[in-house]
């Protein structure tokens, strides 16, 4: 499942988040739950958790069947 991922953040997620000066990582993949973290622009951005919520993680959860949340360990502060 972890390439499946992988795959799918380099070929669409992360090339949306750097033309807005962001980045996504991934931190674990742990009993179906995929921890990210952001960076760049998207670190401490009012939209991350609708970046998240509503864009990686429907995006992911449509391709990557058992996938059941993306979880943003980001430190925004």
């Amino acid at each position: 499942m972890l390439e499946t991922i992988e795959k799918l953040l380099n070929e669409n997620v992360r090339p949306a988040l750097e033309s807005h000066g962001g980045g996504i990582e991934i931190v674990e993949l742990k009993d179906n739950k995929l921890y990210v973290r952001l960076s760049g622009g998207c670190k401490g951005c009012a939209g991350a958790r609708a970046t998240i919520k509503h864009g990686v993680e429907a995006f992911l959860k449509e391709n990557v069947k058992d996938l059941e949340e993306v979880v943003d360990v980001t430190d925004h502060g």
